[in-house]
């Protein structure tokens, strides 16, 4: 089965925080303003988007989650799979001893293990797709919880546009002094509450 969880960090990387406001002048003395096209009323800050996924607690319990998830679902088709493949095994002794009374009782535990077989392999696509679906989920939960935070964080902050930064994104160069991110981190934090989620 293929490591599922690959996805949903990838995802959650490409997520652009873009939140415009009326605020162009309020609130300059919390960033420097950005000079964009002759305009100095623009003010931009990003967040670093691998350093916020892997300090977040709400991004960090819902991975263990579905690490979790997935291993007892490797676990479950193990199991089953080898059992399959000792009826397999024990069969094909049969076979060659001559085990079965008739022909007839010796198609029928063939065709009984055929549909077992057909049925594991059902019962994996069907267990991977409830963890690809509840992995997109969790993909929207993750960007709504953070895209959320950032509307009442920029209320007060009023910046024009906040982007944001991984590795191998298109943002070459950004100054040091518009990194937001610990300060996202702390906000996103402050309001998680594990026991009833996060806060809306």
């Amino acid at each position: 089965m293929k490591y599922i969880l690959k996805g949903f960090m990838a995802l959650a990387m490409i997520v652009m925080f873009a939140q415009c406001t009326d605020k162009k002048s309020e609130n300059t003395a919390d960033a420097a303003p950005a000079a964009v096209g002759g305009s100095t009323n623009m003010k931009i800050a990003y967040v670093e988007i691998d350093s916020l996924l892997t300090k977040y607690r709400f991004c960090n319990d819902l991975n263990e989650m579905m690490i979790k998830k997935e291993e007892n679902i490797r676990t479950t088709l193990n199991e089953k799979a080898k059992d399959l493949d000792n009826e397999m095994r024990e069969f094909q002794r049969k076979i060659e001893n001559n085990g079965f009374m008739s022909a007839e009782r010796a198609e029928q535990e063939r065709l009984r293990i055929v549909k077992k077989q057909q049925d594991l392999q059902q019962l994996q696509e069907k267990l991977t797709n409830e963890l690809q679906t509840e992995n997109q989920k969790n993909n929207l939960q993750l960007r709504d919880s953070i895209n959320s935070f950032l509307k009442i964080y920029n209320k007060d902050k009023g910046y024009s546009l906040i982007i944001s930064n991984s590795g191998l994104d298109n943002l070459l160069y950004a100054d040091p002094a518009y990194n937001i991110t610990q300060e996202i981190v702390d906000g996103l934090n402050a309001r998680y509450n594990p026991a009833g989620n996060t806060k809306k």
